[in-house]
């Protein structure tokens, strides 16, 4: 109990931390930039791509990465976003449920698969992951690092497979839980947890950390990120979603290893 207490708070202290140092956008998206609030996942691929949003169409992109659950409470706070991504369905729900997310624009625009990974230089190899996996014994007396299990998409969907998997009750207690997979990704990358449950993604871009393992895609609901404008949005952001889906973003998407949705699928 005094080890779930101590990563509870945490979490708490993480997350208190982050929202006391995430700067307002409107401080520093001028008169007509988009202001895009962004599940951390998407970091390195939208960075490519709102720079070259830019270059095309002279609108600046002001953006801000961070957990999709964080994202949604700040904008349901009043965060001045135009265009919310997410790393899951739940909070883009969350959303227009109530009523600050525009439904009619909310779009599924990419898909993603989740992996288990050790640092680049660790002894452990390829592992199969499949019912009965064994993930107690694989780590050890190490931990586990991964996005909090009760409110951040990768968490949410590393728990689930583990549960379908029959793995959950004997590991549960193993995991060092953050505020988004960033955070998770780098405490592998740092040694500090000799496994963790991330995005492919995520992996694809840290050179010190290695794939060993991936979750069968039955074990967990499809991972799929939704996009959409808020109910303050500017003009401007219809703009920046048909960019989403353009050649152009479609390459940068394929290159960090996301699965890009040909068609336009309706969230609703």
């Amino acid at each position: 109990m005094s080890e779930r207490r101590s990563l509870m708070n945490r979490w708490t202290a993480c997350l208190t931390a982050l929202f006391a140092t995430m700067s307002p956008p409107s401080v520093f998206a001028g008169d007509g930039a988009v202001t895009v609030f962004a599940a951390a996942s998407t970091q390195s691929a939208l960075n490519d791509i709102n720079a070259a949003f830019t270059e095309s169409t002279t609108i600046k992109v002001a953006a801000t990465y961070a957990g999709s659950s964080t994202l949604m409470q700040q904008i349901e706070k009043g965060a001045s976003a135009d265009v919310f991504v997410s790393a899951d369905m739940y909070w883009m729900d969350y959303g227009i449920e109530r009523k600050v997310i525009n439904e009619d624009t909310c779009i599924y625009l990419l898909g993603n698969r989740l992996v288990l990974i050790a640092q680049k230089d660790s002894k452990l190899g390829n592992v199969k992951i499949g019912p009965g996996f064994n993930l107690a014994r694989l780590v050890g007396d190490g931990r586990i690092a991964t996005g909090d299990v009760r409110t951040v998409p990768v968490g949410i969907y590393a728990k689930e497979a583990l549960e379908k998997l029959g793995s959950w009750d004997a590991v549960a207690a193993k995991f060092t839980m953050t505020e988004n997979v960033r955070v998770a990704l780098d405490l592998v990358a740092d040694g500090e947890a000799p496994l963790g449950i991330v995005y492919a993604t995520d992996a694809k871009v840290e050179p010190r950390v290695k794939i060993i393992g991936t979750f069968p895609a039955g074990s967990h609901p499809a991972i799929v990120y939704p996009v959409a404008e808020t109910l303050t949005a500017k003009p401007e952001a219809e703009t920046y979603l048909s960019y989403l889906h353009s050649a152009a973003a479609r390459a940068v998407f394929d290159k960090y290893g996301f699965f890009f949705l040909n068609r336009q699928i309706a969230c609703r």
